[in-house]
């Protein structure tokens, strides 16, 4: 089993003892509700998670997915940076500390600091942490600092920001990412994957690389992203397990639920970016399948790759959107 595997289902298995107590009526209503505030115009200065019931309630419905987004963000840097691993990490805004797991299921030895403004969450992050049973989560930091413009974030390798733009106000945010990218030699920086948060993604893009990152995911390049803004959005989508609670909250009978998700991931060291990305659902059709993507050179087209292509073929029928282009080797699936 691997180590992301194996913390994957450590959050699990954390998760589930969170709402013993807690009337499951009560923690729908509780969901329902931070759903509604915690991600809009909440000042930083006054946490919508005001005790124990309503992080635990929000915990363990938004955890799984959070986990999952930046698993995937993770996965595209280590994909680009094989043989880089960070030693330090600082989780911004971390809450409850989900991307604080992700980071440890992708190196063991990372040593992280999670800031949140949120004392809750950051008392039930710890609880979770040290009931995990992994080392790397039990020695987790946890800070209670508001995330403002004057937040200074200390030098670090890898700083990490998710769901957690859309909280800021557009001065805090652009503060925000110039902090993180003046003390990081890896950015990693996920929104929703809504129109909204796409645009948001794209402004910490631009200013990452104004402060002199490169791009390492998921673009194949630092140039402009060749979508025509507000005629789409990049995004992409991670396979959650529901709980009883996320079934009882939505009303939803699937074992699953897909999450949506933009990000950008950048650094200050060399990688090596795919050539191309997989940016919709991959369409499969007798005898071809058909590929949306964003390469380095030609911006957004469509390729088809079909049975005369051998084994790229059979590469492209187990493609996933958000994949890199082609798996192993040059030929892009271009028709001859």
């Amino acid at each position: 089993m691997n180590a992301t595997l194996s913390t994957a289902e450590a959050l699990r298995a954390a998760l589930a003892g969170l709402l013993d107590g807690l009337p499951p009526k009560q923690a729908a209503q509780a969901v329902d509700r931070l759903i509604a505030n915690y991600r809009g115009n909440t000042p930083t200065h006054a946490p919508v998670l005001r005790d124990r019931s309503d992080v635990a309630a929000y915990a363990a419905y938004r955890m799984p997915a959070t986990f999952e987004a930046v698993r995937s963000a993770l996965d595209a840097l280590r994909a680009a940076a094989p043989d880089w691993a960070p030693a330090t990490h600082t989780d911004v805004g971390g809450g409850t500390g989900a991307a604080s797991w992700a980071v440890a299921g992708a190196w063991e030895d990372a040593r992280t600091t999670v800031l949140d403004w949120a004392e809750p969450a950051l008392d039930l992050g710890r609880e979770l942490a040290a009931a995990s049973g992994i080392p790397a989560l039990r020695a987790v930091q946890w800070r209670r600092e508001r995330i403002g413009a004057d937040l200074e974030l200390a030098p670090t390798d890898l700083v990490t920001v998710s769901y957690v733009l859309n909280e800021l106000t557009a001065p805090v945010r652009a503060a925000l990412v110039d902090s993180a990218a003046a003390a990081a030699r890896a950015v990693v920086v996920v929104e929703p994957g809504t129109p909204d948060g796409y645009a948001r993604i794209i402004e910490a893009r631009g200013r990452l690389i104004a402060a002199g990152l490169t791009v390492a995911a998921p673009c194949p390049h630092s140039d402009a992203c060749p979508i025509e803004p507000g005629s789409d959005w990049c995004h992409f989508s991670a396979r959650v397990s529901r709980s009883s609670l996320h079934r009882q909250v939505k009303g939803g009978s699937l074992p699953y639920e897909d999450e949506k998700f933009s990000y950008v991931v950048a650094t200050r060291f060399e990688t090596a970016p795919a050539p191309a990305r997989v940016v919709r659902r991959p369409q499969i059709r007798k005898g071809q399948v058909l590929l949306d993507l964003c390469t380095r050179d030609e911006a957004l087209r469509r390729a088809t790759v079909t049975k005369r292509h051998g084994g790229l073929y059979r590469a492209a029928r187990d493609a996933a959107w958000g994949d890199a282009w082609p798996p192993d080797g040059p030929d892009d699936g271009r028709d001859d």
